[in-house]
């Protein structure tokens, strides 16, 4: 499949974080050629093809969401080629904290909280350096030499990079959390709450589901605002039948910004709404648009 999708002569090895640009090239070409096939057998998709894309591609996802007013984190305009050049664009910004993350990746791969004091650096992330090769792991790290962040930086760089600034997350129960909406034609629909000690509140690097109802209690009427947005970006992508949000609410709940988009966000094991869990609700969706048609 590594071959196939980028064209490698060698996979990468079990974990490895390489060549993203080449990936999505693959990834897009896969994805046209499907659906031209359902096309062709008159088949429909779930997800419109060029969405998918625009949702693995975070710069274009922002640009996307910002254009329709869709809350965001403020980010740097272009892709940083290097840590020399990523530092520098964050000192003329005036930025400390940031998200540095691979244009193309998924689940924390390659994701970088940065923080800059002075002669000190923080970098957070689940990323493992070995001998000058990248690698996911599950264990997240901290990267206090700053000979080590710009050897991760320079090695993710080529393959494209989205900067964020940090939005200061709220908190609950001791952790920072975050939601999981996945948006089923157009309208919220499962909410996982998602906590963590760390940075990086992806499930399977440590973070734990929370409470979503101590979630709404805390923040009142901020949370039908998040879901309104959530509503928002839904609209952005009018050809797939569900998203997976990823939304922040920052310190003290009064304001709120989607960090990302995800194309295949609706695998909440054990999560249920009424009794559905996200496959059944969007069968449920198909089967009524199925219904207003035949009328």
């Amino acid at each position: 499949m590594d071959r196939l999708l980028r064209g490698a002569a060698v996979p990468a090895e079990q974990g490895e974080i390489v060549g993203g640009a080449a990936w999505h090239a693959g990834f897009a070409r896969a994805l046209h050629r499907l659906a031209a096939t359902a096309a062709g057998q008159g088949a429909r998709l779930l997800a419109d093809p060029a969405e998918i894309l625009v949702m693995f591609d975070k710069n274009a996802c922002h640009d996307r969401l910002l254009a329709a007013g869709v809350p965001v984190p403020a980010a740097l305009p272009g892709p940083p080629a290097n840590w020399a050049q990523l530092r520098s664009w964050l000192d003329e910004a005036g930025w400390r904290r940031v998200f540095v993350k691979t244009r193309h990746g998924s689940s924390a791969s390659g994701v970088i909280a940065l923080q800059l004091g002075g002669v000190r650096i923080l970098a957070t992330t689940s990323v493992e350096l070995d001998r000058g090769r990248l690698f996911n792991s599950l264990r997240v790290r901290h990267y206090r030499d700053e000979r080590d962040v710009a050897a991760i930086v320079d090695g993710l760089a080529p393959d494209g990079l989205h900067v964020q600034r940090w939005l200061p997350k709220a908190g609950l129960d001791g952790r920072v959390v975050d939601l999981r909406v996945v948006t089923v034609a157009g309208q919220p629909s499962h909410v996982v709450v998602r906590g963590s000690r760390s940075p990086m509140t992806n499930l399977h690097l440590g973070g734990v589901r929370g409470d979503l109802c101590a979630l709404r209690a805390a923040a009142g009427p901020h949370y039908a605002a998040g879901l309104d947005t959530c509503r928002a970006v839904a609209a952005c992508f009018p050809g797939s039948l569900h998203t997976g949000v990823d939304l922040m609410f920052a310190a003290g709940w009064r304001s709120h910004a989607v960090a990302e988009v995800n194309a295949f966000g609706d695998l909440l094991p054990g999560l249920l709404v009424d009794g559905r869990d996200t496959y059944d609700a969007e069968i449920a969706a198909l089967l009524a648009r199925e219904r207003v048609r035949a009328a």
